[in-house]
């Protein structure tokens, strides 16, 4: 039987929306009710976590390969914007950062962590709101770092380095 071949393999790093940043260990055949399925096998290593995804599922899903450096580049942009903070209530825009959080696009998640940064000055968060701020700068960090050198301080760094420049420029 010919290999087929796949947008992704084994060591490659890929997003998958809902956990952020995983690695291909490997490609396996799974027999699922009667059916020969291959699925790619993912490690999440912070997470502690191993998830299968059907090959001929991966896109319907939205895994996707790690963002290319210019999308970390408009990322660093957007991150230097003034936040946009809505006047909807806690509960709807808490879904929406959740729905941006989960959506796996980097830009979006940009968003987030810039609308939800706080400077030392500014009032205290609460603590829905800081579980979103990590959320969102947690996957922000581990894929700048996947697609940079692979350092998570480094990039942890660079992207609070570049919030707190923009707020003392406010």
């Amino acid at each position: 039987m010919a290999k087929k071949k796949y947008d992704y393999s084994p060591n490659d790093f890929v997003v998958y929306p809902a956990h952020g940043v995983g690695k291909i260990v490997s490609i396996e055949t799974q027999e699922v009710a009667g059916f020969e399925l291959e699925m790619f096998v993912i490690a999440f290593e912070k997470d502690k976590m191993t998830l299968k995804v059907p090959t001929n599922k991966a896109e319907e899903v939205g895994m996707r390969s790690l963002a290319s450096a210019d999308v970390v580049a408009d990322c660093m942009k957007t991150l230097k914007g003034k936040a946009k903070v809505k006047k909807a209530m806690w509960s709807r825009r808490a879904q929406e950062y959740e729905q941006k959080i989960n959506s796996g696009d980097l830009i979006a998640i940009a968003e987030v962590v810039r609308d939800l940064h706080r400077a030392d000055d500014q009032r205290e968060q609460s603590y829905s709101e800081r579980q979103l701020y990590e959320a969102a700068l947690e996957r922000l960090t581990r894929e700048f770092a996947a697609v940079g050198n692979g350092n998570e301080t480094d990039a942890g760094n660079e992207i609070t380095d570049t919030l707190q420049s923009r707020a003392s420029a406010a």
